[in-house]
């Protein structure tokens, strides 16, 4: 159990931050500090501006940080899909939550969406999301898949197809060998053969087989790109992934519009107290110096770097006024 559920990376991890933040935590003490450590990955918000190698360490972590970008940036889709963004700018989103996030898998998840190598194509939120959770999710199931693919392209036998234990960079080889037919693709039945063999053996997280022959159980032939669309698009996958909605309820998320409307009432009702008890061209501001309520360790490695910067803007801004 200790080991499917990945509790040794998490162990570590926190012990990695109580010592990192030990002076801080000491006023709140070990105890409250693990308590608050598992309530956010039990809630998956232990992922936000950590580093990269962090947050695709475990599946647990990359369900939390697909979740957490579709909870930050659902709004992007809203309006009939009316905003329409490029990879660049995706990825750009996808680093508000991870600075280090590689461009790499954001291009691959436009490839799926793209079909093709012009990057700056506009793409709807959901269609990049779907994509782009098939291709973060699994992403070393989907490079043996490519060497796979390629293999029985060139005509191999599926019984000799070598599959990679590594990341090599296949997924990006998209020209098959010149005797190829890459329009044709290769036969279904024994793409799915290699992929069933490839599950049953594979330490990374692979789609449920039974949804995978289903959903090929209906074509003769396919591309790897054919593929991978069909990939994003199956809801029975996505369902048993268990990161995002259904397509259909991509855009609804009672609890996070609550949370906006009450923060939204608020900011409103400071607005209209901060009108009303205003005389003359005295008007009164927010105090710069209010105490922060932020918690304590959220995010725990961050923290101390941003009192240290936050208090060398204050000195610099009280050495101005002076």
């Amino acid at each position: 159990f200790a080991a499917q559920r990945h509790v040794l990376t998490y162990m570590e991890d926190a012990v990695s931050q109580l010592l990192e933040n030990r002076e801080d935590i000491s006023q709140y003490g070990i105890a409250r500090f693990f308590t608050e450590y598992f309530n956010s990955v039990r809630q998956g918000t232990h992922i936000l501006f950590r580093e990269f190698s962090f947050v695709q360490a475990t599946p647990h972590n990359r369900a939390s940080f697909l979740r957490t970008f579709w909870r930050c940036f659902r709004t992007v889709g809203k309006n009939g899909g009316k905003y329409l963004l490029t990879a660049q700018e995706y990825h750009c989103l996808l680093q508000l939550l991870c600075p280090d996030f590689p461009m790499e898998l954001t291009q691959k998840a436009a490839r799926i969406v793209l079909m093709d190598d012009a990057m700056d194509c506009l793409m709807s939120f959901s269609d990049f999301l779907f994509a782009f959770q098939i291709q973060f999710y699994y992403s070393e199931f989907l490079e043996s898949v490519a060497a796979i693919y390629q293999g029985l392209l060139a005509g191999k036998n599926p019984n000799t197809v070598i599959v990679p234990t590594s990341s090599s960079g296949q997924h990006r080889q998209r020209q098959p060998p010149s005797d190829s037919s890459p329009l044709d693709g290769v036969e279904a039945s024994l793409f799915y053969q290699c992929l069933e063999s490839l599950c049953d053996r594979s330490k990374y997280s692979c789609p449920p087989t039974a949804l995978v022959k289903e959903m090929l159980s209906s074509v003769q032939r396919l591309t790897f790109y054919g593929f991978l669309m069909a990939l994003a698009k199956d809801q029975g996958i996505n369902r048993a992934l268990g990161a995002l909605p259904d397509k259909g309820d991509l855009f609804l998320d009672p609890t996070m519009d609550q949370e906006l409307e009450k923060l939204v009432a608020q900011v409103s009702g400071l607005s209209v107290s901060s009108l009303n008890s205003s005389s003359g061209d005295a008007v009164n501001l927010p105090v710069r110096n209010s105490p922060r309520m932020n918690s304590p360790w959220k995010p725990l490695h961050h923290r101390r770097k941003m009192d240290a910067e936050s208090e060398g803007s204050n000195e610099e801004t009280d050495s101005s006024e002076n």
